[in-house]
């Protein structure tokens, strides 16, 4: 079962006006991993569809990764002031207080709404959700959304299963106040959630259930099998439904940009939707998954490449820890991307 956010009022939909990203500087390839834990390059590739994957050094943070992925999509949206700030992650700099205060006071937006959203992988679509509300509701003008996380900080360094799936980035999007008929503006929303399956992805420790731990309890596991299973089932079924309330068909689609978990789950969901190949936005290659910021850089780079144009069907997809879905619909606009000062495409 999914749930459908009701489309904003005319006058009152929330439309993309401005788009950035940043990956960390550090690149760890199949071989580095291959020379550290032994899993062989070929094995990585095969199951992940992965060659490479950014990584946070040593004193980098997620507020780091924000505010660089922020600045650009400011500067994309030619700077306008925004009244919200919304960051989606699962790897807060710290426990308490939220990330998004500090990403705003970096930003120069001190005074301004900001608070974090917490969804896992499907948390940008989830952020998406609560700054297309904000702005139907009339509490902003523009709201600026970040995606970032730091997943390797979360990874037990010896684990061979979870090691060569996550990188870090982050991806953010600037959106106004418009009308639901004019290029950029966000379709109707498709949110769901299982917690009975809450288990499938964790991070067992440093809650209120479990505390503190130097432990195992403290690294992120995973259910691989199952998680595949629920993945493709999930996000199909959210897609199928949020491309029927856009009043579209499938075959209509233009670009499938799909929360780049594992090539296979990618492919896999396309299969069942019918999206043939050249139609499917994907760079889990160089990036690896990325969690919550996965969705919005993989949208920057396919803007910054051409692969993604104006008047584009967009179809958009999650899935997450939770376990949380997700699902909607855009009509891409015609945006200046700004690319990271390393031109890392």
């Amino acid at each position: 079962m999914a749930g459908i956010v009701p489309q904003a009022l005319p006058g009152k939909a929330a439309v993309i006006c401005g788009l950035g990203y940043w990956l960390p500087p550090n690149v760890v390839t199949n071989e580095d991993l291959h020379a550290r834990l032994g899993t062989s390059t070929e094995w990585i590739y095969r199951r992940t569809g992965i060659s490479s994957r950014h990584v946070v050094p040593p004193g980098m943070v997620t507020s780091d990764l924000a505010v660089e992925a922020g600045t650009r999509a400011l500067a994309s949206a030619g700077n306008a002031e925004v009244q919200a700030l919304i960051v989606a992650t699962t790897t807060p700099d710290r426990s308490c207080p939220a990330t998004a205060p500090e990403v705003a006071s970096r930003l120069g937006l001190t005074g301004i709404a900001a608070f974090d959203v917490s969804a896992v992988c499907t948390g940008f679509l989830y952020g998406l959700a609560t700054a297309s509300g904000f702005i139907a509701a009339g509490l902003a003008e523009r709201v600026l959304l970040i995606a970032a996380d730091t997943f390797s900080t979360l990874l037990d360094p010896e684990d061979r299963t979870t090691v060569p799936i996550f990188g870090d980035g982050a991806g953010a999007l600037v959106l106004r106040r418009g009308t639901a008929d004019e290029p950029g503006a966000i379709g109707k929303m498709v949110l769901g959630s299982d917690g009975e399956l809450s288990d499938l992805i964790a991070v067992e420790a440093a809650g209120s259930q479990k505390q503190f731990t130097t432990g195992q309890e403290g690294y992120f596991r995973m259910q691989g099998r199952e998680v595949f299973r629920h993945a493709v089932e999930r996000m199909s079924t959210a897609a199928t439904v949020a491309v029927e309330a856009a009043g579209w068909r499938l075959d209509q689609i233009d670009r499938f940009v799909a929360h780049q978990a594992n090539a296979r789950i990618t492919s896999l969901v396309a299969s069942e939707l019918g999206i043939p190949s050249d139609r499917q936005a994907q760079n889990i290659e160089h990036v690896g998954n990325t969690a919550a910021a996965s969705v919005p850089i993989l949208l920057a780079e396919a803007t910054a490449r051409g692969h993604l144009a104006p008047g584009h069907r967009v179809l958009l997809t999650a899935f997450g820890g939770g376990l949380t879905w997700g699902a909607t619909t855009v009509v891409w606009p015609k945006l200046d991307c700004v690319v990271p000062l390393d031109g890392e495409l």
